[in-house]
This record gives structure tokens, sequence and C-alpha cells, in this order.
């Protein structure tokens, strides 16, 4: 399964791009399965500005080409920042992720935006034609490498998640 997670965090490197490998990783349930390749659209820059730009052309492709991909962002104003729209806006609308399962999973300070992945998130990468059978996942930006949110998550939709992931590809 080519896994890709796509991490929108203004900063490189950040705690929103280790949670989406955690993910990823726990989704994967296959310690020999290939590591996730991935897209920090940080590293992007004013490619994402414009068209035609070939890093960000490359990366779209990756993207498109996976079969699980986690889009992971931090809240931002209550939804997902700026800069995963600029990335995602470079995709063809309605069939630009096509075949890929997305998962959208966002950090934030506190409780009170736990819908915003599946509010404002998943209606844009299902807007692109990805298929996202689960809900997203919300996690604590303070807790989430001990709370057992990603875990707990992974083994109630990792299943569904890999079936959708192994069927979708075959449709592109």
């Amino acid at each position: 399964m080519k896994t890709v997670v796509v991490a929108g965090n203004p900063k490189p490197n950040s705690r929103t791009l280790d949670a989406g490998l955690r993910l990823a990783g726990l989704l994967a349930a296959d310690p020999g399965a290939e590591a996730p390749r991935v897209v920090d659209v940080a590293t992007l820059g004013p490619g994402l500005l414009g068209w035609g730009d070939e890093a960000v052309k490359a990366a779209v492709g990756l993207v498109a080409g996976a079969d699980l991909a986690v889009f992971a962002s931090p809240t931002f104003k209550a939804t997902y920042t700026g800069l995963l729209k600029l990335f995602l806006d470079q995709f063809a609308g309605g069939e630009g992720l096509r075949g890929v399962t997305a998962v959208p999973l966002m950090l934030g300070a506190g409780p009170a935006h736990a819908l915003a992945p599946d509010t404002f998130l998943k209606p844009v990468l299902v807007e692109l034609g990805a298929t996202t059978p689960a809900p997203g996942l919300y996690q604590l930006d303070s807790t989430y490498t001990g709370d057992g949110t990603a875990e707990a998550y992974a083994q109630r939709w990792g299943g569904a998640l890999r079936a959708t992931a192994a069927a979708s590809s075959t449709v592109r």
C-alpha cells in the first residue's frame, strides 16, 4: 500500500507532520510496510502561489498516486491552514484525488474544535475525488504522542481504511 502524509503546517518538520506519520504507521498495521512518503507543504514555498512549479507538480503527483493519504493540519481559526488550502487548490476538482483513500487529521490546543476535521477538511477532500470512509481524527497537540487516540482510531478504522484503499486504487 502506497501511503503519503501531507502536512499543512507552516512550520517544516512540525508536530503536525509527526502526528501524521504516527497515524500513517498505525494504519499500515504491517511492521514490514514501506514507510510513508511525506509532503511537508511548508517546504514547497512560493511555488504554491501559481501554477506550473515543478516541485509542486511532483508533490501533487505523489499524493494523487497514493492508495492512502493522511492530510494533517493544525487548527488555525477553527479550520485547516491556508497553506494546506493552497496545496489542495493544485488538484483538479472532482478527480484530482480519485482512487485515494483520505484521512483528515487535525491537531489543536483544546477540544472546542474536535469537529473541524469532518466539518472543514473532509468535504474538500471529497470534492477533489478522495474516498473518506472513516471520520476524521482530532488530537490535542499537547498530548497526541501518548493519549492513545491515534491507536484507538487505527484499531477502530484501520481495517476499513486499508480495505477501501486496496479497492479504490483500482479506479485510477
